[in-house]
């Protein structure tokens, strides 16, 4: 018996699909799919990193249109399975599984230890991005990947920097960055968040992370954003996730917001896709909202704004008289996000709406 074990419905474990539903085998299987190049990509996280890092997908479906394309990442639920063959879970049973095979293209994205370790370890043809030098540190595969490098190790070096994330990692992997946009497959949901349909909806993400907390706009600001943008006939909707509750709690019983808990990450997706307009600072829902092709008003101080690709879906909001760019505090007296008053915010809104 033929086994075409190089078909992209073959997985050596278990009958494929086409053999479940029709009985068919390899030697006379209308349905196969040959597999040629092996690619490798490895970015670990976090989510937001991920849904970034996404449009390289679509270059690499159009240089290998029959390459098997495995990712390895913390972040499964926002790799699109539709260009990937394979999404990894980092744990020993899938880096012992990484290590016993070979590739044609490895394309390490993370500066991590781990990441830079495994990917020395694994055998392939062709590596991109950050390696491992000799003293166990981080260093770039190529030159590809110097100016990214570099950028990350000094700080007079990233304030100079023109160049957006999705730029830089197409440089990266050697191509020329065209625009391509992130890919985001929307998972199913069985909520009906019971929206108003006579009115724009415009979530207003209040959270940062735990990290940068000098990225925080400030209950206040929110509060009043809020009733201005009801006074105005639209619906704030206030986004978050378990480190926000609290907050959005307070600044909904504050103000004419609307709140309407914790979701999952799928739900929480899906009540970003019904939102026209969000305005966030740099987090999740930022690439939740890019992806999703929304209206966006981001509120940034301490990060280089050319970094971010929006597309021409929306505005960077900086506060003004202040540059915080690089300072990556956590805390702050100057209270500078506060300086971008609630008045810039609205009138940016409608100009994008």
């Amino acid at each position: 018996m033929r086994i075409k074990n190089n078909c992209s419905k073959f997985n050596g474990e278990i009958p494929c699909k086409p053999h479940k539903r029709e009985n068919v085998h390899c030697e006379d299987c209308q349905y196969f799919i040959p597999l040629k190049e092996r690619i490798l990509v490895i970015k670990l996280g976090a989510a937001g990193d991920v849904i970034r890092t996404t449009p390289v997908l679509r270059k690499l479906k159009q240089e290998f249109p029959h390459a098997e394309i495995n990712w390895l990442t913390h972040a499964p639920e926002f790799v699109p399975e539709s260009y990937v063959h394979n999404v990894l879970e980092w744990d020993a049973d899938t880096i012992l599984w990484l290590q016993a095979r070979e590739f044609d293209f490895l394309f390490n994205l993370d500066k991590d230890r781990k990441a830079i370790g495994l990917a020395e370890k694994i055998e392939a043809k062709t590596k991109k991005g950050f390696l491992l030098d000799e003293f166990g540190k981080c260093r770039p595969a190529d030159k590809d990947s110097e100016d990214k490098w570099l950028t990350g190790l000094f700080d007079d070096l990233n304030k100079q920097n023109t160049k957006s994330y999705p730029q830089e990692i197409f440089e990266m992997l050697g191509y020329s960055f065209q625009k391509e946009k992130y890919i985001l497959e929307l998972p199913p949901t069985k909520i009906d968040f019971d929206l108003p349909l006579n009115r724009k909806v415009v979530g207003l993400n209040t959270g940062c992370g735990t990290r940068w907390l000098t990225r925080l706009w400030g209950k206040d600001n929110w509060i009043a954003l809020a009733d201005l943008l009801s006074e105005n006939n639209f619906y704030p909707l206030l986004l978050g996730g378990p480190d926000e509750n609290d907050l959005n709690k307070v600044i909904a019983a504050n103000s004419s917001a609307e709140y309407k808990g914790i979701f999952s990450i799928g739900d929480f997706t899906n009540l970003i896709d019904n939102c026209d307009l969000v305005v966030t600072s740099v987090t999740m829902a930022m690439h939740i909202a890019i992806a999703l092709e929304k209206k966006l008003v981001l509120l940034n101080n301490i990060f280089n704004k050319n970094e971010f690709e929006l597309y021409g879906l929306g505005e960077i909001l900086e506060p003004a008289g202040k540059d915080c760019l690089g300072c990556y505090k956590n805390t702050c007296e100057q209270e500078c996000m506060s300086r971008i008053s609630q008045e810039t915010i609205f009138e940016t809104i409608l100009k994008l709406l």
